[in-house]
C-alpha cells in the first residue's frame, strides 16, 4: 500500500519557493495589449470616414456604409482612446522599461527594438486612420 502512495506522491507538481509570483493587476497593462487596444480605438475612430469606403471598395452596398456614418459623433472619443493606449505603451517601453531577470526574453536588445519598430508602425499607421476624415474629401 506504502509503495502504491509513493509512486502518485512522486508525481504531485512541486512549487519552486523561489520563483517569484506575478501581480495579475500590474500585468494586465502590458505593452502588447495597449497597443492592440490603440488600434482597435483608432480603427473605431475612423470608422465613421474610412469604412464606407472600405466597403464600397469591397463591393459592399451603401446601406451598410450609411450606418457607419452614425459613429461620427464618437469619433473624438475614440481619437482620445487610442493616443490614451498608445501613451501607456509609449510609457511602458521608453520611459520605464520592465525589469528582466537576466536570461529573459525581454532582456535582449533586439526583442527591444524589435517591439519598439512594431509601436512606431502601429502608431503611425493608426494616426493616419484616425486622421482620415481630414482628407476624406479627396477619396470621394
Amino acid at each position: 500500500m506504502h509503495e502504491g502512495l509513493d509512486s502518485v506522491l512522486r508525481y504531485v507538481p512541486r512549487v519552486s519557493p523561489f520563483k517569484p509570483k506575478r501581480n495579475p493587476v500590474a500585468s494586465r497593462w502590458t505593452t502588447s495589449g495597449s497597443l492592440v487596444a490603440g488600434v482597435a480605438a483608432a480603427i473605431g475612430a475612423s470608422a465613421c470616414c474610412a469604412g464606407p469606403l472600405l466597403l464600397v471598395l469591397l463591393g459592399v452596398g451603401g446601406a451598410w456604409g450609411a450606418h457607419l456614418v452614425a459613429l461620427e459623433a464618437y469619433q473624438p472619443w475614440f481619437a482620445v482612446t487610442a493616443l490614451a493606449f498608445f501613451g501607456v505603451a509609449y510609457h511602458r517601453l521608453y520611459l520605464r522599461p520592465t525589469e528582466c531577470a537576466p536570461g529573459d526574453t525581454c532582456a535582449f536588445p533586439e526583442v527591444q527594438r524589435r517591439q519598439r519598430v512594431i509601436f512606431w508602425t502601429l502608431a503611425l499607421m493608426s494616426v493616419a486612420l484616425m486622421a482620415f476624415p481630414l482628407y476624406a474629401s479627396l477619396f470621394y
